[in-house]
């Protein structure tokens, strides 16, 4: 029975059946795939006889392994190589659309499907890729899944999922200037903690939301997995319908107005039932920077790193860890923490307004001594666009590196590394042990400006400074 939220809507139109282990068989309305969990999968097709049922609801892209520097082929990397090869081929003897590099298209998943209006709401989406809960943002119902679940959304179009209960996580007001969408979720995650979306999908609602632009919700939704929520979600309205219309696969003519019906009519109703509420006021949130080893070790750019006494006791131990693996002091303030790198991009800020708002803060200014600072766009339309605008003039003066679309220094399966301990500001997701290349490289996670901010002072700092 339907509760009357987006979830529940979504999730009971691609309902196939209940199977005899009480998870819902859900047909899947698009499949992302890319070059790192795609092999295996394809494999086990093969392995089986099996086809793909419908290869045209698959889009394929190259973002994980792909250099940002020199793109020539063979990659140096031979594994990298190999995982380009593989997609290659396996795209084209299944007939599956394919982003392939210097096709004016390819960028970090998360970023192409948007863009070219693949993403819909009240679809049901699925990427061998954590962050796939960002296009949750459209009013999409989004899964990150397994190299075994690629596999069978690519043999029968549905996956077996137990039904998730809904949060509806409310922020109310205007964000302060120099704070960001990022700084919404990183709040977010802080308070509600890195596993206490469990078992839910986040329904983001309130006045916050509603001002943000579509580029701004995809960050929120984004990092919904990283507060424990399987997918994050946000109403379609008046932003997400004209942030799709003309874009390459949106509905056209008489069909865009049956699909503007359709998407109105599956926003939660007013009188939806949610397993859980939580509210926010939007002015009691200041730039975010993360000073541990999970999104959840998170405070404002003003406070200090929390001492064992503030913090609850199940929290002690992993901040006892995150303090040695961090070098950082308990009690010490965030701000002026000295830096080595800095990094905009990845999935989670990539995109062209992102890109905008970085620019804005580096123009005129120049990066410290001594600091290696790139910018890296989330797909060759965002680089196009951003080089149209000058964007990569304003960086290059700054004494930024502008890069090749791709994920980069996020998950750091290319060249992109940091070295021994070297610490990053960083625009990207994870702040975990080794997420950035290096066994002991250190990750501070906050928004594109503050990273400018960082970059521009060598230490982390508050962008409201710039401003």
């Amino acid at each position: 029975m339907s509760k009357g939220t987006l979830f529940d809507k979504v999730w009971d139109a691609h309902a196939v059946k209940i199977l005899p282990s009480g998870q819902t068989q859900l047909f899947i309305g698009l499949h992302l795939i890319h070059e790192v969990t795609s092999p295996q999968a394809f494999s086990m097709l093969r392995d089986r006889g099996l086809k793909v049922l419908y290869p045209e609801r698959t889009v394929a892209t190259v973002d994980h392994i792909v250099p940002t520097e020199s793109q020539a082929r063979p990659f140096l990397d031979d594994l990298a190589e190999e995982m380009m090869v593989a997609i290659e081929k396996n795209a084209k003897d299944y007939g599956i659309r394919f982003y392939n590099i210097g096709s004016g298209n390819q960028g970090i998943v998360h970023v192409i499907a948007p863009e070219q209006g693949l993403t819909q709401p009240g679809m049901t989406i699925a990427c061998g890729d954590s962050h796939t809960s960002t296009h949750g943002a459209f009013g999409a119902i989004a899964f990150g899944i397994g190299t075994s679940q690629v596999r069978d959304v690519l043999a029968s179009q549905t996956l077996a999922l137990s039904k998730l209960k809904v949060r509806k996580i409310e922020v109310n007001g205007t964000l302060a200037p120099g704070v960001y969408a990022k700084d919404v979720i990183l709040h977010i995650i802080r308070k509600l903690r890195v596993k206490g979306g469990v078992g839910y999908a986040y329904e983001y609602a309130g006045t916050t939301f509603e001002q943000m632009s579509m580029e701004e919700r995809m960050t929120v939704c984004n990092m919904s997995i990283e507060g424990g929520a399987r997918c994050g979600y946000i109403n379609p309205d008046e932003v997400t319908f004209e942030y799709l219309k003309g874009r390459d696969f949106a509905p056209k003519g008489a069909d865009w107005d049956k699909a503007v019906e359709w998407w109105k009519s599956i926003r939660s109703d007013d009188d939806a039932v949610y397993d859980d509420l939580v509210t926010f006021d939007a002015s009691e949130i200041e730039p975010t920077v993360t000073w541990g080893i999970t999104p959840g070790q998170g405070i404002g750019v003003s406070e200090s790193i929390p001492t064992l006494e503030m913090l609850a006791e199940s929290d002690r131990a992993i901040a006892q860890e995150a303090y040695s693996y961090m070098k950082l002091t308990p009690g010490q303030p965030i701000k002026g923490t000295k830096v080595n790198v800095c990094f905009i991009g990845s999935c989670t800020n990539g995109r062209i307004s992102d890109l905008r708002e970085a620019a804005k803060f580096a123009k005129g200014k120049h990066v410290a001594e001594g600091v290696k600072a790139f910018v890296v766009p989330g797909s060759e339309r965002v680089k196009k666009q951003a080089e149209a605008e000058g964007l990569d003039k304003i960086f290059l003066e700054a004494g930024f590196e502008w890069r090749e679309a791709g994920c980069s220094m996020c998950l750091a399966m290319n060249p992109d590394k940091l070295q021994g301990d070297q610490i990053s500001a960083s625009s990207s997701n994870r702040n975990f042990k080794g997420r950035q290349g290096s066994a002991m490289g250190r990750t501070l996670l906050m928004s594109p400006a503050m990273v400018v901010a960082a970059a521009v002072k060598g230490e982390v700092a508050d962008v409201r400074e710039l401003i």
